[in-house]
């Protein structure tokens, strides 16, 4: 069973609103922020979207070392995807069922179409770990690069 409730406040957000909360994170892990390596077994499409993706998460300031799997997961996931949807704009989302006089008895749904559905639950679960909608991105709070005297309780307490 997951955890219940809301999903916890970034430390980072949590350190700009001078919460009393930050004190229980003392032991945080803190992974590098640079571009995980790309894994030699994604396929061609997958690595295509690798290298799209990763200056653009690196720059939204979402992407660390450790994300190398959970990426490449959504690479690969996306991959399939879009290989699905070339099945169905070629062959169609259903096949007919005949019976044994040859005579059209009931549409079944292509398997390719099921296999599509759950990837792209797969995709929007991952896109909203990496900040990749909208209403994702509301909710993601990442720390600016260059420090800021202005920032927290500092700016009233700075001398000068």
């Amino acid at each position: 069973m997951g955890k219940r409730g809301p999903k916890k406040t970034p430390t980072p957000l949590l350190k700009l609103r001078d919460s009393h909360r930050v004190s229980d994170r003392k032991n945080e892990p803190q992974p590098d922020k640079t571009i995980p390596i790309c894994p030699r077994w994604l396929n061609a499409d997958a690595k295509k979207v690798w290298a799209v993706l990763t200056p653009k998460l690196k720059k939204m300031g979402v992407l660390t070392t450790v994300d190398g799997n959970a990426l490449a997961r959504y690479c690969d996931a996306w991959a399939r995807w879009k290989k699905m949807a070339k099945f169905m704009d070629t062959m169609g989302e259903v096949y007919t069922i005949k019976d044994s006089n040859g005579n059209p008895k009931y549409l079944q749904q292509a398997p390719q179409v099921g296999i599509y559905n759950k990837l792209c639950t797969t995709l929007a679960k991952l896109e909203a770990e990496f900040g990749l909608t909208p209403s994702a991105r509301s909710s993601i709070n990442t720390e600016k690069s260059s420090t800021n005297k202005e920032a927290g309780k500092g700016r009233f307490f700075s001398a000068g």
